[in-house]
């Protein structure tokens, strides 16, 4: 009967799923079976026996023996070979006072119906299999509690492991007298008889418990209230059984197997069935009073009504959705196949609506899984209103050209990215030399993206001085985490559409720079380089910074709406690197919301590597010249680089290097010298075109140069000759003949004049030793750090002359920091040498030389106080002395910026001792060895130290 039963109830509502997993309580008689079919009209309580008892109140036990009933009248006689009740045999209760607890995960087991369990615990297993052997095998079943925040997969998982104490403190108290009809492996069957309840615990491996049987109130059967909820009940379950045949076939299965009819029997039928919770269906085991256990159990069964009536108008839903989806598939498929038949029987052409909506959809086609529904849901209304849309109208070129960037994105569509941290360190190290916080930074990125599987789009801003290679880390990067690469400037844009898009109701309306980057690049988790994004612009068309917020802004941009599309678009995938060479002109909102990573610059030993390593080999490739005919010398490189490339970059290096190759290619192409032709894949290679490409062929007389033009149809054919007339072959001789008697060119420091002109820049110290009154200070550039004189003299000597004039074009603030000086040098005068007048007395001239550079900034405050005693004392300061650092009048050195571009500015002019402010001794220790190397650094918080160094 339970296979039959299983077998039915495979895929129903929750009230079949409870029947097949806890219900095999005989079944109903057919006079409970009439009452619930609503066929017994007189009397809804006319039930001879219900569920395995022959008592009045259902409180005996079944026995495994079981006898008929045998009665002497005929309708007993009838009534006995209908129902066939189980009867007890002789039993006591107080034998089972002490039973083996059973730990239930999902739910209670009630009385009269059937439960299979599934023992892990080995002891436990065998005790239960030791008690089966005896006459009557009785098990305790007690529902589990949960904890909080476990669901019931992690309770039934944790069940196996509570022993002892904690599962005796995990079980409710009252639980169900279980008969352990088979054991088949470690699968238990239970049937259950009758309410206990735990009082103490005997023994804990296997839990052992004392019970306390318990029964039922007293009750009045006679009681009106109570039959009333009673017929309730079992209306309910009538109106259940109405809306569903599969449980009028199952009532009419359970004829056997039936005992007395109690009313708190039809309570525990009612909850056991329906599909309430667990601690509802505990509450309707542990309720005692007949009538609270039917009004709770009513509550149960008058949801499992509601469930199964919303369960019909799901089910008439999605009926009538599948036959409206149906009915349009087969009208879409009669019109291709009409539409078919008058292409190719009729001679008829498909219209260009047609045929553009089929583009679409075929483009659509391969990502439609990926595609949001909500933007998929814009595109099928857009293409239905492009069929009603006449051709010639103008709407109907808004229409299709909306639906051609709808369908061009890559929705969804990512690229595999790169998350071995060795090979991309390798191709960093390839790109670029030194910048160890940018490929670290970039690094930790993947090291991210690796251990989540998945990487999640930042916003990293590079600032740094010209030309030290901030692009070209965007690009590096990129290619480093096998991305896509895009990048556009936003220097002086002022228009917020190139960002937002435009609407589409204006004329030559285009998406924003975002969605023309995704369509171009074809993944959703590109790399975007916003280049010069400190020079934004503003003009009448709105603030560009101010719209870029939710484009960087990593809370907003997972739903970055472009007003030309008008759908939201995913950008927390992008990557975004923004270039600046000043933090000071972006807005503060903007800069928030990206990590800033400083490029100070590069030192002279690391601009030599990059000049040896990367920018000589690039620009020797570029001019067509091979290693063995030039040698460039270190001295050459290094006279270079000091005298003519000083700025913080390398960009101006490079112009140089080309330009010194340059004049090498001139004087080798004079020698006779011949390049290598190169084959047009290799110029698209070199410069992006297959252009014609221009030979200069010196004449073997020296003094005619013949030009030239080899197109791309002619490189590719091996046997083609030149337009004089010469094999290729007879050219190639000629190379080898010329390149054997070719002179190797060397730029040396001596010769390098002849190539790149005379020195730009000359040695920053002026002084072998400072005079009196001239203390060298240290400043920071747009173009990296430099030194900076102070030189102060005496004008005019006078009692009550004292005074203080300025040159030099400084700025406010430097202006304010020589007052300052002036002032706390004169209190300094007056502690160190009380008789001394200098100040009061003496007019005097404070000048910082190059007056036709602007200056200013809050650091030169200490090295106008050390110029200004150095005249007052009358005596020189250190020659190897260099010194930054704002003062406040209460003399205490407040904090600098640009402390690498100081630090190399210093080692330039040839600095061995350098004193900072003490609070910027962290970033002065953030410092490569190869900056910090040869240099002395003290650090000060009071300008009393300064003296005794400067002094």
């Amino acid at each position: 009967m339970l296979k039959a039963l299983t077998s039915t109830c495979c895929s129903h509502t929750s009230f079949g799923a409870n029947i097949r997993r806890h219900v095999t309580f005989g079944d109903l008689t057919s006079p409970l079976l009439r009452v619930l079919q609503g066929q017994n009209r007189k009397s809804p309580y006319v039930f001879r026996r219900f569920f395995c008892s022959d008592s009045t109140d259902g409180s005996e036990p079944v026995d495994p023996e079981v006898k008929r009933v045998e009665s002497s009248d005929d309708e007993a006689a009838a009534d006995s070979k209908s129902s066939s009740a189980i009867v007890s045999t002789a039993f006591r209760p107080e034998d089972y006072l002490t039973v083996i607890a059973l730990p239930l995960p999902h739910r209670p087991l009630f009385p009269g119906f059937y439960m299979p369990i599934y023992v892990k615990d080995p002891k436990l297993l065998a005790a239960l299999v030791e008690s089966r052997k005896r006459q009557a095998p009785y098990a305790g079943a007690f529902l589990l509690k949960e904890e909080e925040g476990t669901d019931g997969s992690d309770l039934e998982k944790n069940m196996y492991e509570l022993k002892g104490k904690d599962l005796f403190n995990r079980l409710h108290e009252v639980g169900t007298l279980a008969q352990i009809t088979s054991i088949q492996g470690d699968q238990v069957f239970l049937i259950g008889h009758r309410r206990l309840r735990i009082t103490e615990m005997v023994s804990e491996d296997p839990l052992t418990v004392k019970v306390d049987h318990i029964k039922e109130k007293p009750y009045d059967k006679d009681d009106d209230i109570l039959k009333a909820t009673s017929f309730e009940v079992i209306s309910t379950l009538r109106d259940v059984l109405k809306s569903s045949p599969l449980w009028r076939d199952h009532a009419q299965t359970y004829t056997q197997h039936i005992g007395d009819f109690t009313y708190p029997r039809v309570a525990d039928f009612g909850a056991a069935i329906s599909g309430g919770n667990k601690l509802q269906c505990q509450q309707v085991l542990e309720e005692l009073d007949v009538h609270k256990r039917l009004q709770l159990t009513l509550e149960l069964v008058k949801k499992e009504m509601e469930i199964s009536r919303i369960q019909e108008s799901i089910a008439k839903a999605i009926e009538e959705k599948i036959s409206g989806e149906q009915r349009r598939y087969l009208l879409n498929e009669q019109l291709k196949a009409i539409k078919k038949a008058c292409k190719f029987e009729l001679g008829l052409e498909t219209d260009d609506k047609t045929a553009l909506s089929d583009k679409f959809r075929e483009r659509l086609d391969p990502k439609k899984e990926k595609i949001p529904p909500h933007v998929l849901q814009v595109i099928e209304e857009e293409l239905t209103k492009l069929q009603l849309l006449e051709a010639s109208s103008s709407e109907f070129n808004v229409t299709r050209n909306y639906l051609d960037w709808l369908t061009a994105l890559p929705w969804g569509e990512y690229s595999d990215e790169n998350f071995n941290v060795n090979q991309a360190h390798k191709i960093l190290d390839e790109d670029h030399y030194g910048l160890t916080d940018v490929k670290e930074r970039i690094l930790e990125f993947i090291a991210v993206g690796k251990l989540r599987g998945t990487s999640q789009g930042k916003i990293i801003c590079l600032s740094g001085p010209p030309g030290v290679g901030k692009t070209s880390i965007g690009r590096s990067i990129a290619r480093a985490l096998n991305r896509k690469f895009y990048r556009f400037s936003v220097g002086g844009l002022s228009d917020v559409a190139e960002i937002k898009g435009h609407r589409r109701t204006y004329i030559g309306a285009m998406p924003g720079k975002m969605v023309q980057c995704l369509k171009s690049v074809g993944t959703a988790n590109p790399l975007v380089l916003i280049d010069e994004i400190d020079k934004l612009g503003r003009g009448h068309a709105g603030d560009p910074a101010s719209a870029m917020l939710e484009l960087l802004d990593p809370e907003q941009n997972a739903n970055f709406l472009d007003h030309y599309l008008d759908v939201p678009i995913d950008l927390s995938k992008v990557l975004f690197v923004c270039t600046a060479n000043v933090l000071e002109t972006i807005p503060g909102p903007l800069l928030d919301r990206m990590e800033v990573i400083s490029i100070a610059g590069y030192i002279t030993d690391e601009k030599m590597h990059i000049a040896r390593d990367y920018l000589e080999k690039m620009t020797r490739e570029a001019c067509g010249i091979k290693p063995e005919q030039v040698e460039v010398t270190d001295s050459a490189l290094l006279a270079l680089i000091e005298n003519y490339c000083r700025e913080a970059g390398v960009r101006n290096l490079q112009k140089q290097i080309e330009k010194i190759y340059r004049k090498i290619a001139l004087q080798l192409v004079r020698q006779g010298a011949v390049g290598v032709q190169l084959q047009p894949d290799e110029l698209k290679a070199k410069s992006g075109s297959v252009a014609n490409e221009t030979v200069i062929v010196e004449g073997s007389d020296n003094t005619a140069e013949a030009e030239i033009v080899v197109d791309s149809a002619s490189d590719q054919n091996p046997n083609s000759t030149d337009q004089s007339g010469t094999s290729e072959d007879t050219l190639e001789a000629d190379k080898i003949h010329e390149s054997e008697t070719l002179e190797k060119v060397l730029v040396d420091k001596s010769n390098l004049d002849d190539f790149v002109g005379k020195p730009v820049f000359h040695a920053e110290r002026i002084y072998d030793q400072t005079p009196v009154g001239v203390v060298m200070g240290l400043a920071w550039t747009s173009m990296g750090g430099s030194t900076l004189y102070i030189e102060t003299s005496q004008v005019e000597q006078g009692e009550g002359k004292g005074a203080l004039n300025l040159t030099g074009q400084l700025g406010d603030v430097m202006k304010e920091s020589a007052q300052i000086a002036y002032t706390v040098a004169r209190a300094i005068l007056l502690e160190k040498d009380p008789e001394n007048p200098f100040f009061a007395n003496t007019k005097i001239h404070l000048h910082v030389p190059a007056g036709a550079t602007p200056k200013d900034g809050p650091s030169a405050g200490c090295t106008m106080i050390t110029s200004l005693l150095s005249l007052a004392l009358n005596k020189p300061v250190a020659k190897d002395l260099a010194m930054t650092g704002e003062v406040t009048l209460t003399r205490r050195i407040l904090p600098i910026g640009g402390v690498k571009e100081k630090t190399i500015a210093a080692r330039r002019s040839d600095v061995k001792r350098i004193v900072f402010p003490e609070a910027n001794r962290r970033d002065y220790d953030e410092l490569a060895p190869n900056v910090k190397e040869g240099i002395e650094v003290h650090f000060v918080d009071d300008y009393s130290q300064i003296f005794e160094l400067a002094f």
